[in-house]
């Protein structure tokens, strides 16, 4: 098996060295060096926590602002610094206000913990859901656009927007979107679970109403570390899940919406206090730049795909400028009836379990089908799709 796993990055990792890890797009994983840089942080905060919370937090916070928003174009003011990008989902959607008959966009491709928010919030307010049909394979991005912008009424109020789907790993056209949702009035929620340190991200230019990007995943930070960009017009109705005491601060020279994500209670910022660290380290630990890093994470997924896809007799869900750094194959016929989606699925547990391969297999109601989907990360090599690809002629 390690004449199989990795490449010549993986040492940087602590990987199993017995499993083929061919999942970086659901939870990441995270370097030595930063687990160590992440360690450094705790013992700072044990050696003087009333210090630590009230003279070097606010700084660090600003510096861990100041690094994301130099790689994403954006104020660092503009900026909270939360846990996951599901909580940032929750904030925007647990803040604003939907009235009885208002509508919200989601398409049929969301990740399921951001759909039952939607779900919750239309529930308790009387708000309507419109799931946009997006199919899948698809031929090209324009079916997309056209099949969003068909939702759209005189009603709809919000639009959640993925950068890059999570089940069926398509890269969004949502620079287009947000353009053409946007100049209607019609805010733009951007989850970009998948997004900082996959695809480049200019967030002044895309524009949109709120944006939130997990730096756990493809920014290789330590879980718990994401971020939420909201534009300055809307800050004032955006309040956190958890009211502390940033409502009643004084200001000084900062903001109430920075003053109230700040101090959400005791928590554990180290994972945050870190990614200044990682954007400046990581490029040196792999000798690339980030743009580097992404390019070469896009070009790895598409070969991945190419081997597992011929090796099946597979057509290519999409074409190859419609993924990032995961791509998602379907693996059933159309009609198949899988497991539950809150169920492991057989052929992940025999990969795992006989194969040591850690990918993800999964049935999705809609758009319908049993997928298998891959993620490329500068630890991974082309021998493991290769690998990957005869199990899985084997076991289909």
């Amino acid at each position: 098996m390690n004449q199989i796993r990795g490449n010549k990055f993986s040492k940087h990792w602590f990987l199993d060295e017995e499993t083929i890890f061919l999942n970086h797009g659901s939870f990441g994983a995270t370097p030595k060096i930063v687990l160590e840089e992440q360690r450094r942080w705790q013992l700072l905060v044990e050696k003087d926590p009333v210090k630590f919370f009230e003279e070097r937090a606010p700084e660090a916070l600003i510096n861990s602002r100041k690094a994301i928003a130099n790689l994403v174009n954006c104020d660092y003011n503009d900026l909270a610094l939360i846990e996951n990008a599901t909580s940032g989902v929750n904030t925007i959607l647990r803040s604003l206000n939907f009235e009885k008959g208002d509508e919200i966009i989601v398409p049929n491709h969301a990740y399921q913990a951001c759909r039952n928010t939607i779900d919750y919030v239309a529930k308790k307010s009387g708000a309507v859901v419109i799931v946009c049909e997006i199919p899948f394979p698809i031929s090209e991005k324009q079916i997309i656009i056209d099949n969003i912008m068909q939702c759209v009424t005189e009603k709809t109020k919000l639009a959640m927007i993925d950068t890059v789907t999570s089940p069926t790993g398509l890269l969004m056209p949502f620079k287009e979107l947000v353009d053409l949702l946007e100049s209607k009035g019609i805010n733009v929620l951007l989850d970009a679970a998948h997004g900082i340190g996959m695809i480049p991200l200019d967030l002044e230019d895309i524009g949109a109403s709120f944006v939130t990007s997990n730096c756990h995943k493809w920014l290789f930070a330590p879980k718990g570390a994401a971020f939420l960009h909201v534009r300055k017009d809307l800050q004032h109705l955006i309040q956190p899940l958890v009211i502390s005491h940033g409502m009643t601060i004084p200001l000084g020279n900062s903001t109430r919406f920075r003053h109230e994500f700040d101090w959400t209670g005791t928590r554990d910022i180290s994972a945050l206090c870190t990614i200044p660290f990682i954007i400046e380290e990581i490029p040196k630990l792999v000798d690339m730049s980030w743009d580097e890093i992404m390019n070469h994470n896009n070009k790895l997924v598409i070969e991945g795909r190419k081997i597992i896809c011929e090796k099946l007799g597979i057509s290519p869900p999409c074409s190859d400028d419609m993924i990032s750094s995961i791509a998602t194959i379907k693996i059933s016929p159309e009609g198949t009836k899988g497991v539950d989606l809150h169920e492991p699925d057989p052929l992940h547990l025999e990969l795992l379990e006989k194969y040591n391969i850690q990918v993800p297999v999964w049935y999705w109601p809609n758009p319908e089908g049993r997928y298998i989907r891959i993620s490329a990360q500068v630890y991974n090599s082309k021998k493991e799709y290769e690998y990957l690809a005869d199990i899985l002629e084997k076991c289909l």
